[in-house]
């Protein structure tokens, strides 16, 4: 067990200190600390080797790495007792949007040691209008909670005024700027209309967020076309801002929608990245190959292309993934009124069993409706299916396994969160050795108590970063430690421009995990999904210690983390 000083840290600090360095400190008698971190090994974030030497923590700063056994004096000292030291992790794609909302702590992923959440596939909670809010209002399910905010950074600031444990960042939603000026219709924008986009972009990027974030298998997505996009980011570009995609296939069409990202970086001449890199369906299984080698030509050509993942072999969305697109054109409820016409009805089923030709029918690359799990559900009526397979309740229903899939979104009035097994085990390895992926659990950050037990989850929602580092790095040995926590911290860092976060040196802000690299492991499984990670004993985000001896402290020092564009003025003051 680790020991700290019981005296409180300091949670603000003057320091701005531009350079970074790896060489420990000189000190003067005089020197005096807020924390020190001792006898730990310290991987500053680079993937250099560790270090021994002491962090020692002013404020929310990393103000010097120490001699061991220096005399410099804290009001709080740690000993690390040969754990490791690192940098908090960066979580790329985390839907925490709703649940910090509601608990703040983000229990399963600061166990894990992420001290940064990243918003916006495809989806921001801002900006919203009237009609959009009342929509997302009325789509809650277990979760409830006000919308107070409008705009983009009005979200964000929302978090940080209400406490959250982690910091957090976001993209702004390409979805959610097609939505506020376009509606969910599948039509394109005029030249005017689509200019108006731009401007929401523009906003947003001066209220903070890192780029835009599409996701392009859903509709009203998957109406936009490769300019719209390019529009999109190049408004972004304008900033600094980045491009990351949730592609618009990741299976039949995999390369080809792959080149489609690579061509949208090459047009802004900004970065780009691939959201959870992977090749869908068995028989698509050969793509991650050749998708990895055409990312390695488009960087060796000078373009800033990466990707992130996370560490299983089923993917997480809805079972609305099951349905064509057409059919969802309008949003939820013109889509859940189509599905009750027969003659519409009879045209889905149809699709459904069909090979997608325009649209990726994820139930079919499964390969089986076993490898569907039910997973959320909002009606009371339906939640004891949380975790049973569609082809079980087909079963049990005696109806086809089409024919449930439309009765239960039509039932749950929801777009039923689900579990689809797409991927091979030696694709998941093959992705995540790759020196520019970076870790994304595609999932929220909950607490295996209260409201979140009254649904199921993917277990990447409480364990994706300790299965990295203790499966995948630890006992298969895909690559270093240092490296393993280079793709956590300092990749995703300066992929999106995060100034002084991911780093552990001089200057950067005091986000500090210390876990047993020999322990540290995932529990988290298909069946039971809402286990807690182990090996991560104390963490730190902006100098405060939200983790101590693995138990949260109730500390909710999170910040918004804002983009290259940011703006102070730019949000209302009203929000």
């Amino acid at each position: 067990m680790y020991r700290l000083t019981p005296v409180l840290l300091a949670s603000a600090c003057a320091l701005a200190l531009a350079g970074c360095s790896t060489t420990p400190a000189s000190e003067t008698p005089s020197d005096h600390y807020d924390l020190l971190i001792r006898n730990g090994l310290v991987y500053d974030g680079s993937g250099a080797p560790p270090q021994r030497v002491d962090v020692a923590v002013r404020g929310e700063r990393i103000a010097a790495l120490l001699p061991p056994g220096s005399t410099a004096a804290a009001d709080a000292t740690l000993d690390a007792q040969g754990r490791a030291v690192s940098p908090g992790f960066i979580n790329t794609l985390s839907w925490a949007t709703e649940s910090l909302i509601v608990d703040g702590r983000g229990i399963s992923d600061t166990k894990q040691g992420i001290t940064l959440e990243i918003f916006g596939e495809g989806w921001s909670m801002g900006p919203v209008n009237a009609r959009m809010k009342a929509d997302a209002l009325k789509q809650q399910g277990d979760l409830r909670y006000d919308m107070p905010w409008t705009s983009f950074g009005g979200y964000l600031e929302f978090l940080e005024q209400r406490g959250v444990t982690p910091n957090v960042a976001s993209f702004v939603g390409a979805t959610t700027v097609r939505i506020h000026e376009l509606g969910e219709d599948n039509v394109t924008p005029t030249p005017a209309q689509l200019a108006g986009m731009q401007d929401v972009v523009r906003k947003a990027m001066r209220e903070g967020a890192l780029g835009v974030g599409s996701s392009l298998i859903y509709p009203p997505a998957t109406f936009a076309d490769t300019a719209e996009l390019i529009a999109l980011a190049q408004a972004a570009a304008e900033s600094g801002g980045g491009y990351v995609s949730h592609m618009r296939s990741e299976a039949d069409r995999f390369l080809e929608a792959l080149d489609e990202t690579i061509a949208i970086a090459r047009a802004t001449g900004q970065r780009a990245g691939v959201y959870h890199l992977k090749a869908a369906g068995e028989k698509n299984w050969p793509k991650m190959a050749q998708a990895i080698a055409r990312i390695e030509a488009a960087r060796a050509e000078g373009l800033q292309v990466s990707a992130d993942m996370y560490a299983y072999t089923a993917g997480g969305t809805g079972l609305t993934a099951s349905l064509p697109p057409w059919v969802q054109a309008g949003g939820h409820d013109a889509m859940v009124a189509r599905l009750r016409d027969p003659a519409v009805r009879a045209r889905v089923l149809a699709d459904m069993r069909a090979p997608g030709v325009d649209w990726e029918n994820l139930r079919l690359l499964a390969g089986s409706d076993e490898r569907l799990r039910l997973l959320d559900f909002r009606s009371a009526a339906l939640k004891p299916l949380s975790g049973r397979t569609l082809a079980d309740v087909a079963r049990e229903r005696g109806t086809s396994p089409e024919d449930t899939a439309i009765d239960l979104i039509i039932e749950d009035d929801s777009r039923i969160g689900t579990a689809y097994f797409l991927m091979s085990e030696e694709n998941v390895e093959l992705g995540l050795k790759q020196p520019w992926v970076s870790l994304g659990s595609d999932a929220e950050s909950s607490a295996s108590e209260g409201v979140f037990l009254k649904s199921s989850t993917h277990p990447r929602a409480y364990g994706n970063v300790a299965r990295f580092l203790g499966h995948y790095v630890r006992d298969r040995g895909l690559m270093p430690l240092e490296e393993g926590i280079h793709r956590l911290t300092g990749l995703p860092a300066a992929n999106w421009k995060l100034e002084q976060r991911g780093c552990l040196q001089p200057g950067c802000y005091a986000d500090i995990v210390v876990f047993d690299p020999a322990t540290i492991i995932d529990h988290a499984t298909y069946d039971a999904p809402q286990r807690y990670a182990t090996g991560v004993d104390e963490v730190f985000v902006n100098g405060v210690q939200v983790l101590r001896d693995g138990e949260h402290t109730g500390a909710t020092p999170g910040r918004v983390v804002r983009g290259p564009g940011w703006q102070p003025s730019a949000i209302p003051a009203t929000e």
